[in-house]
């Protein structure tokens, strides 16, 4: 007599649905996050692309181990890839230590370049090429900056921004007080291209506008500098704005200063916009000591 026995065969942990669907999720989740993290450090594949073979050789090791180690692996790959990454960034901060010192011709940028390095006077002329040189700064850490002071003249000062602007760990835009009334729409055409410029960099810089030349009776005050500033900023903005964009798909589409369908104003920035006034010249003639002491202390303080 034959007998057929009703009884479900036996699972054998192989068998088991329940560790294979968590070993293939938690390798999924492997692979997912080793992408995710490859494209968050750089497409360029210059960190994440150099963990990529560790991440695939690891992956494998673990496909035929127990879930529960998978899991922790993840959880102490996530922790390590993190840390690599937050290191990446702040040693990228930490390598950026140029002050770009721009403005219009006869701003006073180089006369403030020799007060800072030397606190002497020295007699200036217009610039056809950038000057740099180390700058101890006044703080406690002893920490150092490098001063760069780039050309003023129209035709040089875009091409060399555009050289050091990767670099700036701030930019002081320098501003002749005396003189503003007259230039005050080169001026604002100059500060927008190098706002956008700045805005448009991966790590914004320090952003420092010195209302300079206080020393001379006409000088307007940094609060009147930056009045008319934004309102001159907001007019170039709409004009920019209307005007045709071009057919080049492959360029950028340009920076948006401000809040769009508002007045413009520096407090609308992604990056912080600050001024101050100063003197480079000094308030006795040559012979006297610059008013540079609020500039001293903000360099310091972005160092």
């Amino acid at each position: 007599m034959n007998y057929h026995s009703h009884e479900a065969p036996l699972r054998t942990p192989a068998q088991s649905p329940g560790p294979r669907c968590s070993r293939a999720a938690l390798e999924t989740s492997i692979s997912a996050m080793a992408s995710a993290e490859s494209r968050r450090v750089g497409n360029d594949g210059s960190v994440g692309g150099a963990f990529q073979p560790y991440l695939d050789s690891l992956r494998q090791e673990l496909q035929q181990r127990d879930p529960t180690l998978l899991s922790v692996a993840v959880a102490l790959l996530a922790v390590l890839l993190t840390l690599v990454f937050w290191t990446f960034i702040r040693s990228r901060r930490s390598s950026q230590r140029a002050v770009l010192l721009v403005g219009l011709c006869d701003s006073g940028k180089t006369l403030l370049f020799v007060r800072l390095l030397t606190g002497l006077y020295r007699d200036t002329q217009t610039s056809i090429t950038d000057s740099s040189a180390l700058y101890r700064v006044n703080n406690s850490r002893g920490t150092s900056l490098t001063l760069i002071d780039l050309p003023g003249h129209e035709s040089l000062r875009l091409q060399f921004l555009e050289r050091f602007k990767a670099s700036a760990r701030a930019v002081v835009f320098v501003v002749d007080s005396a003189a503003f009334q007259r230039e005050v729409k080169d001026v604002a055409e100059f500060l927008y291209q190098v706002l956008t410029d700045s805005m448009s960099l991966k790590n914004t810089p320090s952003f420092l506008i010195a209302c300079n030349k206080q020393d001379i009776a006409m000088a307007k005050s940094a609060k009147l500098i930056q009045q008319q500033l934004e309102k001159e900023l907001n007019t170039l903005r709409v004009t920019r704005s209307a005007a045709p964009s071009t057919l080049d798909s492959s360029s950028p589409a340009p920076v948006q200063l401000g809040k769009k369908g508002k007045e413009f104003e520096f407090s609308q920035l992604p990056l912080k916009v600050e001024f101050l006034e100063c003197s480079a010249k000094g308030g006795r003639g040559d012979t006297g000591s610059a008013d540079i002491r609020d500039l001293e202390k903000w360099l310091a303080k972005i160092a």
